[in-house]
This record gives C-alpha cells, sequence and structure tokens, in this order.
C-alpha cells in the first residue's frame, strides 16, 4: 500500500480515471486507517465480477467488497460509468465520485435505504458531488 497509504489506486482500462480527492472521501467516510484498493475496470472484467459475486450476468458501475472490518475494494467500470453520467444529470468526473461514495459506504456495511442515502448526501455536500 506504500508508505502510510490506506488507498492504492489501479486503473486496468486504458482510459484516463478522473483525478478526485479519492483519500480525502475515503478517510472522511472510513476514517484514516481504513485500508482499501480502488481498481478502476472495463465492462468485461465488470461482467465478470457480477457474474461470479452477484450471479448477475452483465457489467455493472461498482462493485464493492468488505475484506474484513477495516479493509475492503472497491471496482469502477469507467467505460459504464462514462456513458451512464449524462443519465444521472452528472459529469463524467462527478458520477465517479458519486459512485465511489456510495462503494464506501457498502464498505461500511451499510445497504440500501433512507439511512445510507443521508450519510452519502452528508460526505457529497461535503466535496461538492
Amino acid at each position: 500500500m506504500g508508505k502510510g497509504s490506506t488507498l492504492s489506486i489501479i486503473n486496468t482500462t486504458r482510459g484516463k480515471a478522473p483525478s478526485l480527492p479519492f483519500v480525502l472521501m475515503k478517510d472522511k467516510s472510513l476514517g484514516k486507517k481504513y485500508e482499501m484498493s480502488l481498481v478502476f475496470i472495463g465492462d468485461q472484467r465488470s461482467r465478470t465480477l457480477n457474474r461470479i459475486h452477484r450471479n448477475k450476468d452483465y457489467p455493472t458501475n461498482i462493485l464493492s467488497f468488505e475484506l474484513s472490518k477495516t479493509s475492503g475494494e472497491i471496482f469502477i467500470n469507467l467505460a459504464l460509468a462514462k456513458r451512464q453520467a449524462k443519465k444521472f444529470d452528472r459529469t463524467y468526473p462527478n458520477f465517479v465520485a458519486f459512485l465511489f461514495i456510495h462503494g464506501l459506504f457498502h464498505l461500511k456495511g451499510m445497504d440500501h435505504g433512507s439511512t445510507m442515502e443521508r450519510a452519502e448526501e452528508k460526505v457529497r455536500k461535503e466535496f461538492g458531488i
């Protein structure tokens, strides 16, 4: 993970990932000690992971996996995020940030619903997302 870093970012795509304050968003949502990786993937890997872990045979925009109470992984499909951003009335970088924050709260153990939405909204407001 690098010296003192608790977030590793890996881009497995040919595309450029947006430059966002991922570490600050992670620290605000999960704390500075939480260790995680953020992996940018494409449609094929997204579909494979979605099929293996969720039994759904299609690419998805984000997958998050809690590895322990203090570590996890988030996979964001950049190609799909780029295609979906307009549908959600967001710019591409804004939508990637939106997805990342959403994934962070899943790593925190939260499920979809109003409690999760309120928690996400607080962090999104702080970062202008």
